[in-house]
């Protein structure tokens, strides 16, 4: 992440993860990364997607250990409880389509509320969320995944709002919703095959050296790790 500068600091919002932890790993071998936080439901502090106090506790703790040039959310939830992707309508059920919509898109958008105060004013900053491909609406060919479609698309409505929001404080904000590829991870292994599928630590280079290409422009990216960029 040259573009932050040679000293900066960074947070990772979901670091117990298979990609969060890959986020951390990667950012503390960086020689120009001062310090690398981290923030999970087994952190001190910790906080869940489903409490927002526990957000805004968090960030107070945290703001008191200074700024940061880079926030990466990578929470997210394909899966939960006995609930899989739903493959057709008849698998609808209200429960696990609002429970969805708040892991993937309430929650991660009052992260966006407590934490983009957090960043630097006056400089370049990064505020990047994990996404899906699944959650652009014109790419969508296949159907099915109903609950997780839906939510990644609205968790990317709620991204640009902010991105646009947020930039007339902090014109110099990059904001990005990150499509990780397919990686093998305990939230993926369930549905794709492990041959078909890249490391966390290959994802995490390739979604950094795309945020660090990223203009700022007052509103949000959407881009792969192979750093294209993706239709909303």
């Amino acid at each position: 992440m040259q573009s932050l500068g040679h000293s900066f600091r960074a947070l990772v919002i979901g670091s117990s993860g298979g990609i969060g932890a890959a986020f951390v790993r990667a950012l503390q071998a960086m020689p120009h990364c001062q310090e690398v936080m981290t923030l999970s439901r087994h952190t001190h502090p910790s906080f869940t997607l489903e409490d927002e106090a526990s957000m805004a506790h968090a960030a107070a703790v945290l703001q008191a250990s200074g700024s940061f040039a880079l926030i990466v959310d990578a929470t997210g939830v394909l899966s939960f409880d006995a609930h899989k992707p739903e493959k057709n309508l008849n698998a609808l059920n209200t429960e696990a389509l609002m429970r969805s919509y708040h892991l993937n898109a309430v929650g991660p958008a009052l992260l966006i509320k407590h934490f983009v105060p957090l960043l630097s004013m006056g400089q370049r900053v990064v505020y990047a969320k994990l996404s899906a491909r699944v959650g652009s609406i014109s790419d969508n060919h296949k159907g099915g995944w109903y609950g997780y479609r839906a939510a990644k698309a609205g968790l990317n409505m709620l991204l640009q709002t902010a991105a646009i929001e947020c930039a007339r404080k902090r014109p110099e904000l990059v904001m990005a919703a990150l499509q990780p590829g397919t990686v093998a991870s305990a939230l993926s292994q369930p549905f794709v095959a492990s041959s078909d599928a890249i490391t966390p630590d290959v994802s995490v280079a390739g979604l950094l050296q795309a945020l660090d290409a990223l203009p700022a422009q007052g509103r949000a990216h959407f881009v792969d790790y192979r750093g294209q960029s993706i239709a909303w």
